[in-house]
């Protein structure tokens, strides 16, 4: 376990370092919350939708925590390219808690991304519906990290150089986030596409941090809680699997 924790303590003062990193982080989340939310809000507002900014919110906060998590994985091939990770493979220590804490460090440091955005959505005008809301809200967000922070462990361990990072981002990242249902409801849509959102893990979690913050609920919270809770166990035991077979 001190492996594990001395991993995740690097990981995530890594995170608090790069202050200009996190700031320029907020980049893109805010585009999404002030530009779409304030912007689309007349519209959705005389669809009968009620207040955007409220509907929007806490799918921009399932893609800050989205990118965050995936992009952990990224960590993994500096860490090749820099000569860090194959001196913490050949430590005397099983690879299973060197995958952990990367990987909880990874889900930690992307939790404090989603929080940090969500302190930014309340300044914005957003309002949860109750102070209970909230917590159960946290509870997806972090469920959420752990789902993609191990996720992006299986990516980073199987890939060599940024460039093919960069290609899973277009082709597997964004596709993951326009299918969540993060910038307009899941009800009504073509069943092509309503099988496709309900195939997507983010789907899910988004559908819960709404329905926890706004008490609007699309699959139920013990659906959304039983999904990230498997695909959490099954991305975790994949993770450690890829992590197994990285060659130093």
């Amino acid at each position: 376990m001190e492996v594990v924790f001395a991993l995740w303590l690097r990981e995530v003062k890594r995170y608090l370092r790069s202050r200009a990193q996190v700031v320029a982080s907020l980049g893109q989340p805010l585009m999404y919350l002030l530009v779409l939310g304030f912007g689309l809000g007349p519209v959705f507002e005389k669809a009968g939708q009620g207040n955007y900014l409220q509907f929007v919110a806490p799918g921009v906060i399932g893609m800050t925590i989205l990118f965050s998590s995936i992009f952990s994985g990224a960590g993994l091939l500096w860490d090749r390219q820099f000569g860090f990770l194959k001196e913490t493979l050949v430590a005397p220590v099983p690879r299973i808690q060197i995958m952990a804490g990367r990987t909880l460090g990874g889900a930690t440091t992307s939790l404090f991304q989603g929080t940090l955005v969500l302190v930014v959505c309340l300044l914005a005008g957003f309002r949860p519906h109750d102070l209970g809301g909230v917590f159960l809200g946290l509870l997806f967000m972090a469920l959420v990290a752990v789902v993609f922070a191990a996720l992006g462990t299986i990516i980073g361990a199987g890939l060599k150089d940024m460039q093919g990072f960069q290609l899973v981002m277009n082709f597997l990242v964004m596709p993951i986030f326009f299918l969540s249902g993060a910038l307009y409801p899941l009800s009504n849509l073509p069943p092509a596409l309503t099988v496709l959102t309900r195939l997507d893990p983010l789907s899910y979690g988004v559908d819960g941090l709404r329905g926890a913050f706004i008490d609007q609920w699309h699959f139920g919270v013990v659906t959304d809680l039983a999904v990230l809770g498997v695909l959490a166990a099954i991305f975790l035991a994949l993770g450690a699997r890829a992590f197994s077979r990285i060659q130093v």
